[in-house]
């Protein structure tokens, strides 16, 4: 099972709710008359009802179009085998940004059609957010996320990957992502080595591993999912740690003693995809048009701490949420996207460079 598939479920329990309030407009836009049916992946949790108040409901209203959401994870393997024996059992699927290049470039997924979307919307969208055969609506970050007990406002802190580093300069324990599941550390560790941000790619793997071992017997962990995050935060393990912002953010509401470092983040997303040979895929495409709508996003974001891909959706967001969202313009020259192409291309072995990761982390670990 994918890990990045898998991040919704960590997801549903302790997500950082915002607000409630953005769902009183639905569209503004024409109701259209229409028959027919729609199986959109989602899960359940909070997660699941904000995909439910944000984006299905309006469109339901909208088109006449009744959504069953397909309560699931579904693995690369599992979507590639439907296609294969036109047996495709939901319209829409949600999954990690390396999953949909190979599948696309294995024909297993529809192209998506923007011909249909709104000028306005287009033109306002991140371009990583418009992927030939996925849509991302939305965005989240891996971030350096400090213990404010150990590194309080108004004391020196690590503020870059480089400082995180340097151990002798900002003491204290640290923790970091694992790199099991091919999207590691690897360009925090670059940064780390100097490298610029927008020079980040094609990454430098001897290079990446080559920073890693200089800040190895400083992590006292190497965490694995969501929960892990949580856990190391509340009980203090660590001092310093990597984390996505969505976790960060829900120990924030709890009033635990944290705070986000907003430089050199990661921004990560998920995408909406289309499985080739959807019996409505018609409507699928209608769904995602909606979800690029910068009103739809800008309710998603009040209802759950995952930032708009449509830069027009911070005009209607409250500046006390919008500050808490990955893709606020303020952050935006200090953060850089996750190149998710790169991750599926093949590397001079024939395999794709995130299987080359995923075999050097493994025997890295253990030296």
């Amino acid at each position: 099972m994918s890990f990045l598939i898998n991040r919704r479920r960590f997801m549903q329990a302790t997500s950082s709710v915002i607000a409630v309030g953005a769902l009183s407009s639905a569209t503004g836009r024409a109701r259209a008359a229409s028959t027919g049916e729609l199986k959109v992946n989602m899960s359940g949790g909070n997660w699941g009802d904000a995909v439910m108040k944000a984006y299905v409901k309006p469109f339901e209203e909208e088109t006449g179009v009744k959504v069953t959401p397909v309560l699931a994870d579904f693995t690369s393997t599992q979507i590639a085998m439907m296609v294969d024996t036109k047996n495709v059992s939901t319209d829409i699927v949600n999954m990690g940004q390396t999953h949909v290049h190979p599948l696309s470039a294995k024909g297993y997924l529809e192209t998506i059609d923007y011909s249909g979307w709104q000028k306005d919307d287009l033109e306002a969208i991140a371009d990583f957010a418009k992927q030939p055969s996925g849509f991302a609506s939305y965005v989240y970050s891996f971030n350096m996320v400090w213990n404010t007990k150990k590194f309080p406002a108004g004391k020196s802190r690590p503020t870059s990957w480089a400082e995180f580093w340097d151990v002798e300069k900002f003491p204290g324990v640290r923790s970091l992502f694992t790199g099991e599941y091919g999207t590691g550390p690897w360009e925090e560790a670059l940064l780390a080595d100097g490298v610029p941000m927008d020079k980040l790619y094609p990454l430098d793997i001897d290079r990446v591993f080559a920073s890693l071992d200089k800040i190895k017997p400083h992590i006292r962990k190497w965490w694995t999912g969501g929960s892990e995050i949580l856990q190391i935060m509340r009980d203090n393990v660590a001092d310093v740690v990597q984390s996505y912002d969505g976790r960060a953010l829900s120990l924030i509401d709890e009033g635990g003693p944290i705070e986000i470092n907003r430089n050199q983040a990661k921004l990560t997303t998920d995408y909406w995809c289309i499985p080739k040979g959807s019996p409505n895929a018609q409507n699928a495409q209608r769904f995602l048009e909606i979800t690029g709508r910068a009103d739809r996003q800008a309710a998603f974001a009040e209802l759950i701490a995952q930032a708009p891909t449509n830069k027009n959706a911070y005009k209607t967001i409250p500046d006390n949420v919008a500050r808490k969202l990955a893709s606020h313009p303020d952050y935006a020259a200090t953060s850089f996207a996750l190149d998710a192409k790169w991750y599926a291309d093949a590397g001079p072995d024939g395999k794709p460079n995130k299987d080359r990761l995923v075999e050097r982390w493994n025997e890295w670990i253990l030296q």
